[in-house]
C-alpha cells in the first residue's frame, strides 16, 4: 500500500514565517519545511550569500540580520511589515556554543557571547516581531532550545546556562501571553549532527567534532528538528505544544549515549 502524498500548496498561502539562523543547519532545514507547507519564509542570518541561495530555492525573502544587533533586528521587523500576508510563525533558531572549558578556566567572553545570542537575541527578535504575530490573530512563536537547557554537564556551564535562560524566557512568555492569539513552544533537541555546530564550538577542531559523534550510528539531523517545527505549526490554533524534547534513539540522556565499537 503506497503512502499518500501531501497535497501541493501555494507558496505564501499559509502566511509569513520568520526563521533566524536560517543560513545552515536546523534553520535552513526549517525554512525548507515551512516553505513546503505554503509559508512565505523570511530567512534571517548573518551570511547573506547562503540566504540568497536558499531564498531562490524556497521563494522566500533573505534578510541580513545579526540577532544581537538591535538595529538589524529592527530592520528585519520592517521587512516583515512590508510583506503581504500576516506573520504566522516566528522561529527563534539563531544560537550557538563556544568552548568546552570547566568553570574554573572558562573565558567570560565566550559566556557573554553565548548569552547574547541564545538569550538576548531571542528577546530582541521576539520584542520586534511580537506585535505582528499578535496582529495576525493566529501566531506561533517557537524557540529552538536544547536538552542542555534541562541539565548540567562538565565543560558545558556557559552553554547550559544560556539555554536554561532561553527555556525560562519562553516559559515566562507563555504565561504573559495567556489569553492572546499567540502560541508559544520550545523545541529542545538532544544530539543533532549538523555540519557546523560542534565544529564551531571547538574552533574548527575536527578531532573534537568527530569525538562528539564517534560510534553514534544515527544522531538526529537538522531535518528531524525541522519536521517537529513544521508539525507544531500545522496544528489547529487552539493546540499549544508547550515543549518537545527530541533525542536520537541512541541517546537516553545527556550522559547516556550508545556508541558502537
Amino acid at each position: 500500500m503506497s503512502t499518500p502524498s501531501r497535497s501541493p500548496v501555494v507558496p505564501g498561502s499559509a502566511g509569513v514565517a520568520v526563521v533566524t539562523g536560517a543560513s545552515s543547519g536546523i534553520g535552513a532545514a526549517t525554512a525548507r519545511a515551512l516553505a513546503g507547507d505554503g509559508f512565505h519564509v523570511v530567512l534571517a542570518a548573518r551570511r547573506v550569500e547562503r540566504l540568497e541561495e536558499l531564498a531562490a530555492e524556497t521563494g522566500g525573502t533573505a534578510v541580513a540580520c545579526d540577532v544581537t544587533d538591535r538595529a538589524q533586528v529592527a530592520r528585519l521587523a520592517e521587512v516583515v511589515d512590508g510583506l503581504d500576508g500576516p506573520l504566522r510563525v516566528l522561529v527563534n533558531n539563531a544560537g550557538g556554543a563556544v568552548g568546552g572549558d570547566p568553570v574554573e578556566t572558562a573565558d567570560p567572553a565566550d559566556w557573554r557571547w553565548m548569552f547574547e545570542v541564545n538569550v538576548l537575541g531571542v528577546l530582541q527578535v521576539t520584542q520586534a516581531l511580537l506585535p505582528a504575530l499578535r496582529a495576525g490573530g493566529d501566531g506561533l512563536l517557537v524557540t529552538i532550545g536544547s536538552t542542555a537547557g534541562r541539565i548540567a554537564y562538565e565543560g558545558g556551564a556557559g552553554y547550559t546556562a544560556a539555554k536554561h535562560g532561553a527555556k525560562v524566557l519562553t516559559e515566562t512568555l507563555r504565561l504573559e501571553l495567556c489569553g492572546e492569539p499567540v502560541r508559544v513552544t520550545e523545541i529542545a533537541p538532544g544530539m543533532v549532527k549538523t555540519p557546523e555546530f560542534s565544529l564551531n564550538r571547538f574552533a574548527g577542531d575536527q578531532e573534537k567534532y568527530d569525538a562528539v559523534y564517534e560510534g553514534v550510528r544515527e544522531p538526529l539531523v537538522a531535518e528531524d528538528v525541522a519536521e517537529a517545527v513544521r508539525w507544531v505549526a500545522s496544528l489547529p490554533h487552539h493546540v499549544n505544544i508547550d515543549e518537545m524534547v527530541i533525542r536520537p534513539r541512541a541517546q537516553a540522556a545527556q550522559h547516556k549515549v550508545h556508541r558502537e565499537s
